[in-house]
């Protein structure tokens, strides 16, 4: 967030941009986000019963694969999973599905499937879905994937049957990043971005330092990161090679270096700079690495994000008294203001439409909320009621968005739809996570044997 932006004085660009994410915070340390809490649903979730698939041999210690599929769906708040003990038969091949049994339970649709493991230790998983009011089978498929690649399978079936009766991709297995700040603020202080799958499973560390990072962001390709680091005792923007683990500075002049946000056909960073005096909005040619000014202006200019088309960007700005939203079309031009509701708006994603965005917004009572802002009504909706919620980032999908807010003192991730139905959280024991960011779809590690 920039409450920086509301202060007056000389030397607010520098000091006052950063002064939110300084701030100490109590953490404890531990290994990775804790069990999801849903808090809310669709009023109307979809029935559906995900029967326990076969697991022979080995498979059988595994973690039971429909669990992991149920608990995905559920998460989505559009499903409500039918409990394994409440079901009347256990069916696994198309053969022993008796459509009367799900209809007595009421539920609509139905998921069965067995998996595999070769001698190579390679996994496969073949499912089928059905509907079970018109005793129609809606798809069938086969996967497989490396002996490494359980829960990648499990979060593709989740993919295809989210689409499957909702007609909408499913976002399952994309990942989200996210920073675990510990003993922030003490001389022992550590700071760590950590990847992770979209239910908070599998989190690997990517970069730890003593120093703060933030405002880490995908490319498009899903195969590198951008982020603002402190480890050489000023800011810079790095840039990561998640495959290699190669990170390369790309930034570190005096002052402030942050904000990095990559363009959608990944050739070009948008970042923010103070480097001349004042925060103003850059892009970097990646091929190059050479910089362009795009604003000029005594307010700052920050928090950057693309439009869908790639033909301009969305900022924060201060430049009509207030933090505010503009549009800046990175050809030329003037920026155009954007919001107009509240004296409080930042941190700014416009959704594919073009027409709606995804903000933090402050409410009356001095307290932020992420926002949902439909740009041609100018009708402005609170999606969430916490009293600190910031740094929004959206599914590829664009169903759902992630953001970063306090518990019990402590920063915690959540999740809520576009539509403020859905929401959860991920609770952390490892201490206080923050600066939420939710991947692009990513090249799957799990091969189509059959459709």
């Amino acid at each position: 967030m920039t409450n920086g932006l509301i202060m007056r004085g000389g030397a607010r660009a520098l000091v006052l941009s950063l002064l939110l994410y300084l701030l100490p915070v109590a953490a404890q340390a531990a290994q990775s986000l804790d069990t999801i809490i849903i808090e809310s649903g669709n009023d109307r979730p979809t029935s559906i019963a995900v029967v326990p698939f076969a697991q022979p041999g080995l498979l059988q210690s595994a973690a039971p694969m429909a669990d992991i599929i149920g608990a995905d769906l559920a998460r989505s708040g559009q499903f409500a999973p039918l409990e394994a003990a409440n079901m009347l038969s256990l069916p696994t091949t198309r053969r022993e599905v008796f459509f009367r049994d799900w209809r007595v339970l009421g539920v609509e649709y139905l998921v069965i499937g067995r998996t595999s493991q070769a001698l190579d230790g390679a996994l496969g998983v073949s499912f089928s879905l059905f509907d079970v009011s018109n005793e129609r089978e809606v798809l069938s498929r086969e996967y497989a994937a490396a002996d490494n690649g359980w829960r990648d399978l499990a979060h593709q079936v989740a993919d295809d049957v989210y689409e499957g009766v909702t007609d909408i991709p499913g976002a399952f297995s994309t990942k989200i990043l996210y920073i675990l700040a510990e003993r922030a603020g003490r001389p022992d202080a550590r700071y760590t971005l950590l990847a992770a799958d979209a239910d908070g499973a599998r989190e690997r560390t990517l970069f730890s330092s003593s120093e703060p990072m933030l405002s880490a962001n995908w490319a498009p390709d899903g195969k590198r990161v951008a982020y603002t680091s402190f480890e050489t005792g000023r800011s810079s923007v790095v840039l990561q090679n998640l495959e290699t683990g190669v990170r390369e500075q790309l930034t570190n002049f005096r002052g402030i270096n942050g904000s990095p946000v990559f363009s959608p056909d990944g050739t070009q960073l948008a970042m923010v700079l103070s480097k001349d005096g004042n925060p103003e909005l850059y892009l970097m040619d990646l091929s190059t690495r050479a910089l362009r000014r795009l604003t000029r202006n005594r307010a700052i200019d920050t928090e950057p994000s693309w439009s869908p088309d790639g033909k301009s960007l969305i900022f924060t700005s201060d430049r009509g008294g207030k933090p505010q939203i503009y549009q800046l079309n990175v050809a030329g031009g003037p920026p155009t203001r954007l919001t107009y509701v509240g004296d409080y708006n930042a941190r700014a994603r416009m959704l594919d439409s073009g027409e709606q965005l995804i903000m933090v917004h402050r409410g009356p009572r001095n307290d932020f909320h992420v926002a949902w802002l439909d740009l041609p009504r100018d009708d402005l909706r609170l999606l969430t009621s916490t009293s600190l919620d910031e740094s929004p980032s959206v599914a590829p999908n664009g169903v759902m968005l992630i953001y970063a807010t306090q518990a019990e003192g402590q920063g915690v991730l959540a999740v809520v739809s576009v539509d403020g139905r859905v929401k959860y959280r991920l609770p952390s024991s490892i201490g206080d996570v923050r600066e939420p960011s939710w991947s692009p779809y990513l090249p799957s590690p799990v091969r189509v044997v059959s459709r």
